[in-house]
Order: C-alpha cells, then sequence, then structure tokens
C-alpha cells in the first residue's frame, strides 16, 4: 500500500452489517485509519432519545474490528459538519441523504452509499486509483 487513507464508516444499517464489517477489517488489514461516525447521540447526550438507549451493539462491534476509541458521534447532526474540514478521505454510509448534504457543503471526502447497486465496484476502482 503506498497511501493510507482514512475512511470512516456509518454505524447503523451500514457498519452493524457483517459485510460491510469484512470491508472494514479488510481496510484496516491493508493499514487504512478507519473510524465510525455515527448519526448517535454520545453518553452525554443518549436521554435526548426520549427513550431508554444503550451502544452495547456500537461499542461490540468497535471491540470486534479494534475501533474502540475511533467512534465519533455527531448527535443527530449532518455528517457533513463533521466532515468538511476533516482528513477523512472517504465516508460509507446507508442514506444517500448524507451524500447531498457533503455536496451542498463542498465536502472534499468522497462518500460512498453502499446501498448503491454499484458501490462495490465503485468503491473498489477509488481506493485502487488511490494506491
Amino acid at each position: 500500500m503506498s497511501k493510507k487513507l482514512c475512511i470512516t464508516f456509518d454505524f447503523d444499517d451500514s457498519l452493524s452489517e457483517p459485510w460491510l464489517q469484512e470491508l472494514a477489517q479488510r481496510l484496516i488489514d491493508e493499514g487504512h485509519d478507519v473510524w465510525i461516525l455515527t448519526t448517535r447521540y454520545d453518553e452525554l447526550h443518549k436521554h435526548m432519545y426520549g427513550r431508554e438507549m444503550n451502544h452495547e451493539d456500537l461499542y461490540s462491534v468497535a471491540e470486534f474490528l479494534g475501533l474502540k476509541g475511533k467512534i465519533l458521534f455527531t448527535n443527530f447532526q449532518w455528517k457533513a459538519k463533521y466532515l468538511k474540514d476533516s482528513c477523512v478521505d472517504a465516508h460509507i454510509d446507508d442514506n444517500s441523504d448524507e451524500r447531498l448534504e457533503c455536496y451542498i457543503n463542498k465536502v472534499k471526502t468522497k462518500v460512498f452509499i453502499h446501498e448503491d447497486h454499484d458501490f462495490e465496484e465503485v468503491f473498489e476502482a477509488w481506493l485502487k486509483s488511490k494506491q
């Protein structure tokens, strides 16, 4: 690998899926810097859900992938706010509105929607182009 990339994954309906966990693990094994970027409320704000909420599922996957301490919570803000001035090269999500917000806000991070029919092909081509 010639360039270490910083890649973030959404959690709910994204990194919670086993096939995306496999992709994240492969990227980690290749030496890339992988993080979780979730819209969820953090521990200080989770009371705002209006119901009991815990992050056991999130923390379990993070621990499994070795990403404990590499979780960013947006507290239900658009991810564009967090990605705009970041060094994140790519973000993988299930919500196409997140990609639109990044486009509107001129975020340089490449946003991939894993539910797009050609996601795997497009992501792998992008990844190869960065090597």
